[in-house]
């Protein structure tokens, strides 16, 4: 033992004394205990935690449900850890212990949010780093030597100066807003989707200025802590803004259009609509534009200037009920009154046609080839598709009149011809 502290004592290395092995061992003694204490609350509250979750965040708890008893154990863990070293003035060799496993249980915290909220690997891990290398520091005798060498590294550009420390300090920030930004808008707009005094229409609406408030206060939130002064960019930005104005008119016009159309309910997600070739039913109304999926089950994006600029079909806006169209005809030479009467039957008969409004027949035209006819059928979920009505109401025509021995008539042409035997006698010759 002398030997080793004589080594110890020429190479410039203190030599622990009793009392600074001892306060280690306390140390090292605490952080077992507060790290069973992480493990036995990740075990009993984790689940507990688990179904508050996933009662309060609807969606997002299906990403941070697998991770919110690891979340709970080494945050637990922190906290207690966190506590200790600011209880007590430790010494350099007792805050080792303590230091490290502060700084896993931070780094691993930190990890588990990140990556449930959709962070990146590369984002997640640097501030993990800096977040275990600043606590860890912290607990062995101060941040100061790191920072002011993180500081010393940079340039001075006019009156400010770009360090290493601002850059690190810029990325821990603008990482944190972001996975705040993610978490607090899917949380909002679960909340607000389960409110119930707001229709479909006022739940999208709100939850669209919901996420535009959280990215707005997260950006002045973070330009206040980082210390930049926007003044020093008033010309730069007055320029710059004028050009992202010109530049995103349309977006910004997208934007604006798009929450017109949820404020006036004009279009509302589940409308069926018709705007130039495409119909469809709404499926989402985005910040651009407006998704509309078609019966062949392709998606349309439409954007939200043109449903306020051009002419749109809403067939429910005021009324689901829509009118179907389907001509008939049938010859001249059968019993009207039969035929009709057998057209209101199969629209009667057709599953998706409504008694009330009732399916009525009507006489359009003599035509040329027979008598034409409109059966009028009412439907109430054209989402549904209006074609498949008119094939099953002419399937089940097909096979009354089939029954009835009623022909369909088609086109048919009679040619006279005049003074066949002149034409066939040959031409005197001259």
């Amino acid at each position: 033992m002398n030997v080793a502290a004589d080594w110890l004592a020429r190479s410039g290395i203190a030599v622990p004394s009793r009392a600074d092995l001892i306060e280690a061992a306390v140390a090292g003694g605490l952080v077992l205990l507060m790290l069973a204490v992480g493990v036995a609350a990740g075990r009993t509250l984790g689940p507990r935690l688990v179904d508050w979750w996933t009662a309060h965040a609807g969606r997002t708890a299906s990403v941070l449900r697998p991770r919110l008893s690891a979340i709970l154990r080494h945050g637990t863990a922190a906290l207690l850890l966190a506590l200790a070293l600011a209880a007590y003035p430790w010494s350099a060799l007792a805050g080792v212990p303590i230091g490290i496993a502060l700084g896993a249980a931070a780094a691993l915290t930190v990890h588990h949010l990140m990556r449930g909220v959709g962070i990146p690997r590369w984002a997640s891990w640097t501030v993990e780093a800096i977040v275990f290398v600043a606590l860890f520091s912290r607990a062995v005798g101060g941040l100061e030597p790191i920072t002011r060498t993180l500081d010393a590294i940079g340039v001075t550009v006019g009156s400010r100066r770009l360090s290493l420390l601002a850059l690190v300090s810029t990325l821990v920030t603008v990482v944190v807003l972001i996975a705040l930004v993610r978490l607090s808008t899917r949380v909002l707009g679960h909340s607000i989707e389960g409110a119930r005094a707001l229709d479909p229409t006022q739940k999208i609406l709100a939850q669209k200025i919901a996420g535009i408030a959280a990215v707005v206060i997260a950006f002045f939130f973070g330009i206040d802590l980082l210390g930049i002064d926007l003044t020093a960019f008033a010309v730069f930005s007055g320029a710059f803004g004028l050009a992202v104005g010109f530049g995103m008119q349309k977006t910004i016009g997208n934007l604006i259009a798009g929450i017109i159309l949820l404020m006036d309910r004009s279009i509302k997600p589940g409308d069926v609509i018709a705007v130039g070739t495409s119909f469809g039913w709404v499926n989402k109304i985005g910040v651009r534009a407006v998704s509309v999926v078609t019966r062949d089950g392709k998606e349309h994006l439409i954007p939200n200037e043109d449903l306020m600029t051009r002419e749109v079909e809403n067939w429910s806006y005021s009324d689901r009920n829509v009118r179907v169209r389907i001509p008939v005809r049938v010859p001249y030479d059968c019993d009207l009154k039969q035929a009709q009467a057998l057209m209101l039957k199969a629209a009667v008969d057709s599953p998706r046609v409504l008694d009330s409004p009732k399916p009525n027949v009507w006489l359009t035209a003599f035509g040329t080839d027979g008598v034409e006819h409109e059966i009028l059928a009412w439907i109430s979920d054209p989402e549904s598709g209006v074609g498949n009505v008119k094939s099953d109401v002419l399937n089940r025509l097909w096979w009354t009149f089939k029954e009835a021995g009623i022909a369909i008539p088609f086109a048919q042409r009679e040619v006279y011809v005049r003074g066949w035997e002149a034409a066939r006698e040959p031409s005197p010759r001259p």
